[in-house]
């Protein structure tokens, strides 16, 4: 078998051909051990191949002239052959060509923004070049991340910054006026502008260069704007990355920038909402109150979450009810966080879908009363600055004010903070302007529960005063005496 193999390798090398690049095929030769010195010193001296000349260097870009300088006739095959060269993705940690390879596609790339910008040449005869150069430059591996999870600061000096962003950033330019150009046809435009190339955009959302993720959102909401029948596959798109942050990986540099993204989408909404919006911010939305790094993103998720509840306002009982179940526990400042969206989701919540979650909010909001963090504390005082949520409590006030006295009178009791108890001092007279006799009522309450409470940890101490007589008499009946 192994005789067969090696006479059909020599019966087919033969027909091997050379390429125009210079690189050569042998013919592979086998000795076998019972082949004498002589016969293998002749056979490899046939079969040596001669020293073949230096390849050329794939690496070296030579300059273009531009195009301004060359006949009209030919400024169109110039043109794509710009396009052409700039395909080539440099090596930023090359520093032995660093500076010539890489200036010279800069300068290129900044000619055929120009030219794209003049209107010389439309995209019709061009465009699966240029998204094929486009593609080959930004669609690449992104480096591993540097920072965990627990890391992520929105207010970080010490970014990350891409190397070949000088590069990038240009090509991105290009991009951007190649989906906003007038002259760009729709039809033909969806054939590269597909489901493959938006999929393979959003996942670079997750890199860490900021200005790069900067560029991408206004890119993607420029396709979402000018691509109807990508609409649908977009928002799914956006939404599979939310899972798998949420449920999978608690980290993603892009999410703040994707849920810019959607804040706008949301915005265009109509009424009546359809059913398959409403499952987004119940199932995606909602969770992403769950994950640690809530701070990097905070802003955008309670717009959208806002927006939600301004276009339809029974959507405020699930919002406030999620926000209940995923409400922190340790955490302070993400409690505080909390606090000022959930002030945002009742000045747009109307009377009805506040009755409905009433109970469980104002038990919430009573325990951040009585949190030993002053800002939470401070914060949760903060919502009876809102006058749409004084008018709405106000006609509450039977079922809140019962609910957060004893909250109120442990702070003016045993709070540390001076400024929370000036605080709390400003809501009870608010609560006893609104309704003396209730108030009233509520505090011959908590005396009373207060006066039991005393009662019986008066008992307990007594039962266990007469527990220790007991053992201390059982121990004197049971001691043996020793002279």
């Amino acid at each position: 078998m192994f005789n067969k193999i090696i006479k059909l390798a020599h019966k087919k090398c033969p027909k091997l051909e050379f390429p125009e690049s210079g690189q050569q095929f042998y013919e592979v030769v086998v000795k076998h051990a019972s082949r004498s010195a002589s016969a293998s010193a002749a056979n490899s001296d046939s079969q040596t191949p001669p020293p073949s000349a230096p390849l050329p260097n794939p690496t070296q870009i030579e300059p273009l002239p531009p195009l301004r300088d060359v006949d009209v006739s030919e400024q169109p095959a110039l043109f794509l052959r710009k396009i052409q060269v700039c395909c080539y993705v440099c090596d930023f940690s090359d520093t032995l060509n660093y500076g010539y390879d890489i200036e010279v596609k800069r300068q290129t790339l900044e000619e055929l923004i120009e030219i794209i910008q003049s209107g010389a040449f439309g995209f019709t005869d061009i465009q699966e070049d240029l998204i094929n150069m486009i593609s080959l430059n930004i669609f690449r591996c992104l480096p591993p991340s540097s920072n965990t999870a627990d890391d992520l600061d929105p207010e970080d000096d010490e970014r990350y910054l891409d190397p070949s962003w000088p590069h990038l950033q240009l090509v991105y330019e290009i991009l951007l006026r190649y989906v906003v150009a007038p002259e760009t046809d729709i039809k033909t435009a969806k054939r590269f502008i597909d489901h493959v190339f938006v999929l393979k955009l959003i996942d670079l959302f997750d890199s860490e260069d900021l200005r790069e993720r900067e560029f991408l959102k206004t890119i993607l909401h420029r396709i979402y704007g000018k691509f109807m029948v990508l609409r649908p596959f977009i928002r799914r798109a956006i939404n599979n990355v939310f899972y798998r942050f949420i449920f999978e990986t608690p980290r993603h540099n892009g999410i703040a920038e994707l849920l810019e993204i959607l804040g706008s989408i949301i915005n265009g909404f109509a009424l009546p909402m359809k059913e398959e919006h409403k499952l987004f911010l119940i199932r995606t939305l909602v969770p992403l109150h769950k994950p640690k790094c809530i701070s990097c993103y905070h802003q955008q998720l309670s717009y959208c979450v806002v927006q939600f509840v301004e276009k339809d306002n029974r959507l405020a009982d699930p919002v406030i009810r999620g926000m209940l179940k995923y409400w922190p526990v340790t955490n302070c400042q993400k409690e505080v966080l909390f606090l000022g969206e959930l002030e945002e989701v009742l000045e747009a919540t109307q009377l009805p879908e506040f009755i409905r979650c009433i109970g469980p909010l104002f038990r919430q909001i009573g325990r951040c009363l009585n949190s030993p963090h002053f800002q939470v504390a401070e914060r949760a005082l903060y919502l009876w600055n809102n006058e749409h949520i004084i008018s709405i409590v106000s006609q509450n006030r039977n079922v809140i004010l019962p609910v957060i006295f004893e909250a109120l009178e442990n702070n003016m009791k045993s709070h540390w903070n001076r400024a929370v108890h000036g605080l709390t001092a400003n809501v009870r007279r608010m609560f006893v302007e609104m309704d003396a006799e209730l108030f009233q009522e509520c505090q011959r309450q908590y005396l009373e529960k207060e006066a039991r409470a005393t009662e019986l940890e008066e008992k307990r101490e007594l039962t266990w005063k007469k527990l220790e007589a007991v053992a201390a008499q059982a121990v004197r009946d049971d001691m043996v005496l020793v002279n």
